[in-house]
């Protein structure tokens, strides 16, 4: 047969619960009126309650003063325990405390920044172990050119797809506005990557190309592709001149006075 344990509700003194007026004078930290009215008393156990007061202070609002009070069995003496401020119900609270590395974004680290990389990051693993990565293990026999820690098949997962989805992917607006031919894959600037992100990403090395030095996907592209030559539209055909002559109204050319031709009959001049 199962037995349940019951707790029994602390019963509220009555004693202690009437020292309303010691439990104020209590709180000696602040201004006397920074202590509201009473709100509340509540029994923590025999003989032992905490008694709530409303807080005046600025920027606690919906914050409480709770002084614990007590005393001995058979005695009307009452001492008090502690004093301390509470958030009540609709207290106005701080944000929850978020460690470090949840709250680190890119680009926060600054000139002369030091981040600190931790001990069991699930992105990397330790370098004597197999990475998965042939470029990591053709050298990893070699004694001296081991690191302490590799990326790991999860980091480097979680690496290309943010590059891939990044500026520096197929979907960048520079990439979309370019010739659909110029891709990085084919560009004389692309670097490869060594090891397993050899397939899809390398590293821009023109000059003159907004991703310089910085690592794109192979379907990537832009405008200064080695090879880029400008798409042009189909020429349109130039229509020979047409001349309207439909209508053609004779006027009179008049001639220099003494002329030969002023004796002449005035000729037609067309005039459209």
């Amino acid at each position: 047969m199962t037995r349940t344990a019951t707790v029994r509700a602390a019963r509220l003194d009555q004693v202690c619960a009437d020292a309303v007026d010691l439990a104020r004078e209590a709180i000696t930290e602040v201004d006397p009126s920074d202590v509201g009215e009473h709100l509340d008393v509540v029994a923590e156990a025999d003989r032992l309650v905490t008694h709530f007061f409303e807080c005046h202070l600025a920027g606690y609002r919906g914050w409480r003063w709770a002084v614990t009070v007590t005393r001995v069995p058979r005695s009307k003496h009452v001492t008090v325990c502690e004093t301390v401020l509470l958030p009540g119900p609709d207290a106005m609270l701080a944000p929850g405390w978020v460690p470090w590395h949840e709250r680190l974004q890119p680009g926060d680290l600054g000139v002369g920044d030091l981040l600190q990389t931790p001990a069991d990051d699930d992105r990397l693993v330790p370098g004597y172990l197999l990475s998965d990565d042939p470029a990591v293990e053709e050298v990893s026999w070699e004694l001296g050119l081991g690191r302490a820690r590799v990326m790991s098949r999860l980091g480097r997962g979680e690496t290309a797809q943010r590059w891939y989805d990044g500026d520096q992917g197929p979907d960048a607006p520079i990439s979309v506005a370019a010739p659909r031919t110029a891709r990085c894959v084919s560009c004389g600037f692309y670097l490869p990557l060594a090891g397993e992100l050899r397939q899809a990403f390398g590293v821009c090395g023109n000059l003159y190309a907004p991703d310089d030095g910085r690592a794109v996907s192979a379907d990537h592209g832009c405008g200064a592709h080695s090879e880029a030559i400008r798409e042009t539209e189909a020429p349109v055909d130039e229509l020979s001149t047409v001349y309207d002559d439909s209508e053609v109204e004779s006027v009179a050319v008049s001639r220099a006075p003494g002329s030969v031709e002023s004796t002449e009959p005035g000729e037609p001049y067309g005039h459209g």
